[in-house]
């Protein structure tokens, strides 16, 4: 028996060895001297976020050594070990171990090294590696805890939250993030993302050693080449610090407790913000850096402006022409441009002639990226940087911006970009001709007494047009509706026309730098508005495709001569549209004010809007769950921008589904925001004499005393959410048994704890039961009676993304069906929109 007892023991030993081998080789955050990690077995960080080991691209023969977030799929790999020295996948029996002199190495399959850590250890150290849960693998001493390596400081193309991009010129170090060579080869590939080592830094991107974007000099509060701040700013807490004296500059993030979230850059040369949420399909792209053309660095060539909402795209800074007119009109803008007239510094043979001896000046240009490679001098005002220019013969411009001081540019003004709002101011120098005379080399006396004579009796023209016009306009107000209308008779510019609109319909409250693009290149770039060319028609209009010369396509909707509304509608989307960017709303690309034609111009959305899917028997199955819960998460997100995030906070006021439109991924984008108004941020509620918006959408309090907020368009987000979630138009649903409509359905059904009979039967292989029920349980949220027991926004989105505990709707009350008959013959009075009915009634009650 002594002898069964000992075997016994011996066998439990060496089992519990093994158990424990296990243990650290398989489930552990940390390798010990002793111990290697072989192919198949991985380091697990110790709340179980991130996960190290060997892996293998999709489609590649080769093996790495990398870190990836554990139990998220798709498998999103962080950081590789042996970028460009792989093992190929045959080779089953390559390990990570800890080397004799301390490092950490990587030995193939017959003990080679193919990758070390190649860091000073002292050889009196014990070492350990361990993976923390911020993703970073450290090489440390397991008594003191001094790190030798931390994978933090060799950045591969991801950068995760605690990660510095950056520099230190004492030491020499640089932090830089790297593209992998494309999608399946980790490989460093073309792209590189850093900061400058000139300080005050930009924030840049490369293509080999070529700029490809920067963001601007940082002014110790942003970066000012990124005047807009995205919604991505609240989810990521971006952190720049800079040390003059040290010589050191970094840029890196705080962790979000909200979201994982982490910057990419792409073997496009792209860098996005992603983020994921629990539960989620998969991984979201929340944010883009770089947009081309504009944001590519110098894509207009020198002293030329880059403009995302004018067509075309580059133009020359005045005073200065195209360096090659057939090349500029081919659209390779790549010369840039050069100067008409020489700077007085710069003239041979200087005489006395009248004004050719005049002292240089400079124009100012508004909401500006400012160009590259400016000299910085530390001086206390503007007006002694404007001096200091003004005296050296090879400064071209000065700009003086706070927390930088005065900045000097010298030679050809490089990657400028013109911004609707915001942005910064640019002094540019030109000759005196070119201040008083533009364009203009040598004026004779007579010439500028005849141009003065006829300059006068154009504008006594113009005055009497304007008057006229104005007179016109006026009376038409007192009958009730706003014209627009340029008199045949008068022979004036498309300018005059334009300030003439703007005069008449807009406040000195509403700034505008509107992107003008001519009638002509609309009307080719849409075959003359074919038919075959309509997408369809709305309240104030049709909406034609069309593609510019460049190949771009666009959406353009042309105002309706036939309908009463119209002026005040396109003057409020022009005003609210261009000033709005977000990934989650339609683009504004321009607009047309030509004679009695008005025309905005949009981005073109391949999948055209949500209704065409939602509501067709033959299409709605490619709406498949994780689609429409993206859908519906992009439409809140775009909601909360316009209500919270955005400059002006605006209130949509007809949030429906045919104004969803989709792009080529089916995202959605929100459109149409001729009856959007802006809000101040204490303002709860806002009352009009005109209630204007669709069917089945309206909350109320709107439809029913004309009071709106930022609680309406939760009402109708709730009602496009049900939509979503069923499959069913609220507007026509009807559910005879019971005379109940979508609303009332829905919460019958959730009331019985029957919430997914509520689900459109096409989603039946790909849905998710829990997102399904908290989808409906918000849009109930959404549709309550009374606007303070429904939530904002910003708590739609928590609830959407998170198990976060719901307050218990009610039972909805309110029927259209109700107010239409309150408002006796309100049908007669409906305008129409695509699939939509939508009540513009002229009294709210």
């Amino acid at each position: 028996m002594g002898f069964c007892q000992a075997w016994k023991i011996l066998l439990i030993s060496l089992l519990s060895y093994c158990i424990v081998q296990s243990y650290y080789c398989n489930a552990s955050d940390t390798i010990l001297q002793s111990q290697e990690l072989l192919v198949g077995d991985t380091l697990t960080s110790a709340s179980q976020v991130f996960e190290f080991g060997f892996f293998s691209p999709a489609n590649s023969s080769k093996t790495y050594l990398g870190i990836w977030f554990k139990n998220i799929p798709p498998r999103k790999v962080v950081w590789v070990a042996n970028r460009e020295s792989p093992l190929n996948v045959s080779d089953s029996t390559a390990s990570l171990s800890i080397s004799k002199n301390g490092n950490l190495v990587i030995l193939d399959g017959v003990q080679n090294v193919i990758w070390s850590s190649n860091v000073f250890v002292p050889t009196n150290n014990t070492v350990e590696v361990v993976l923390l849960d911020s993703g970073n693998l450290v090489l440390k001493d397991n008594i003191s805890g001094q790190c030798f390596f931390e994978s933090f400081d060799y950045p591969c193309d991801t950068f995760l939250p605690g990660m510095k991009i950056g520099f230190n010129r004492i030491t020499g170090e640089r932090w830089l993030l790297s593209s992998w060579h494309k999608e399946n080869d980790p490989s460093p590939g073309n792209f590189s993302v850093g900061i400058s080592e000139q300080l005050p830094s930009q924030f840049f991107i490369w293509n080999k050693s070529t700029p490809y974007y920067r963001t601007g000099e940082w002014n110790g509060l942003k970066f000012i080449g990124l005047p807009y701040i995205d919604s991505a700013a609240y989810i990521v807490q971006f952190v720049f610090q800079q040390d003059f004296q040290q010589g050191t500059a970094y840029f890196t993030f705080l962790p979000n407790t909200s979201f994982l979230t982490l910057v990419e850059l792409q073997s496009t040369g792209s860098v996005q913000v992603v983020q994921w949420t629990d539960g989620a399909p998969a991984w979201e792209v929340y944010a883009k850096m770089v947009h081309p053309p504009c944001d590519i660095y110098n894509t207009c060539g020198p002293s030329a402006i880059c403009s995302k909402n004018k067509y075309p795209t580059c133009s020359c800074l005045r005073g200065f022409v195209p360096r090659s007119s057939d090349e500029w009109s081919r659209g390779n803008w790549t010369g840039g441009c050069v100067r008409q007239t020489k700077l007085l510094c710069q003239r041979k043979g200087i005489n006395t002639s009248p004004g050719v001896g005049q002292q240089d000046g400079f124009l100012k240009f508004s909401g500006l990226k400012l160009p590259d490679l400016a000299a910085i001098f530390r001086l206390d005002s503007a007006s002694e940087c404007e001096r200091l220019c003004l005296n050296n013969f090879s400064c071209t411009a000065y700009a003086y911006v706070a927390g930088i001081r005065c900045m000097v540019w010298s030679g050809d003004l490089l990657d400028m970009q013109d911004y609707s709002y915001s942005g910064e101011v640019l002094f540019l120098r030109l000759a005196y001709s070119e201040l008083v005379f533009p364009g203009k080399r040598k004026l004779k006396r007579a010439l500028i007494i005849c141009s003065a004579v006829f300059s006068s009796l154009l504008l006594g023209i113009a005055l009497y047009c304007l008057l006229k016009n104005k007179i016109y306009q006026t009376g038409q107000k007192r009958k009730g509706t706003i014209s627009f209308r340029i008199s045949d008779s008068c022979n004036i510019s498309k300018e005059y026309a334009l300030e003439s609109f703007w005069i008449g319909n807009l406040k000195k409250e509403d700034p505008v730098e509107l992107p003008l693009i001519e009638f002509e290149l609309i009307a080719a770039a849409t075959n003359n508005f074919k038919l075959d060319n309509k997408l369809g028609e709305g309240g104030f209009g049709p909406v034609f495709k069309g593609k510019l010369k460049g190949g771009q396509e666009i959406a353009v909707k042309r105002l309706s001569n036939r309908t009463g509304q119209g002026i005040e509608e396109f003057k409020n989307e022009i005003v609210l549209i261009s000033k709005l960017q977000h990934r989650n709303l339609v683009r504004l690309l321009g607009c047309c004010i030509e004679g009695e034609e008005l025309l905005i111009i949009y981005e073109y959305m391949p999948n055209r809007s949500l209704d065409k899917f939602l509501f067709d028997i033959s299409q709605k199955e490619l709406l498949d769950w994780p689609k429409r819960f993206n859908i519906i998460q992009g439409v809140a997100r775009g909601l909360l921008y316009l209500h919270r995030d955005s400059c002006l906070n605006i209130i949509h006021r007809d949030l429906k589904v045919s104004n969803i439109l989709l792009d080529e991924e089916m995202n959605p984008k929100i459109s149409d925001f001729g009856l959007a108004r802006t809000f101040q941020k204490q303002q709860q509620l806002v009352h009009t004499h005109r209630v204007a918006g669709t069917y089945g959408y309206m909350s109320p309090e709107y439809a029913l005393r004309g009071v709106f907020s930022e609680k309406s368009d939760v009402f109708s987000f709730g009602v496009l959410l049900l939509e979503i979630i069923s499959g069913k138009k609220n507007s026509s649903f009807h559910y005879v048994e019971e005379n109940l409509n979508l609303l009332n359905y829905a919460w019958k059904l959730w009331s019985e704890q029957r919430g997914l009979d509520f689900m459109d039967g096409t989603l039946i292989n790909s849905f998710s039961p829990e997102e399904i029920t908290r989808c409906l349980h918000v849009g109930l949220l959404c549709v309550q009676e009374c606007p303070r027991d429904r939530p904002t926004m910003a708590a739609i989105i928590l609830m959407l993304n998170s198990e976060m505990k719901c307050s218990t709707p009610k039972q909805p009350t309110f029927k259209f069906e109700t107010y239409l008959d309150l408002a006796g013959s309100a049908k007669d009075n409906d305008k129409y929109s695509v699939n939509e009915f939508s009540a513009s009634l002229s009294q709210g009650r």
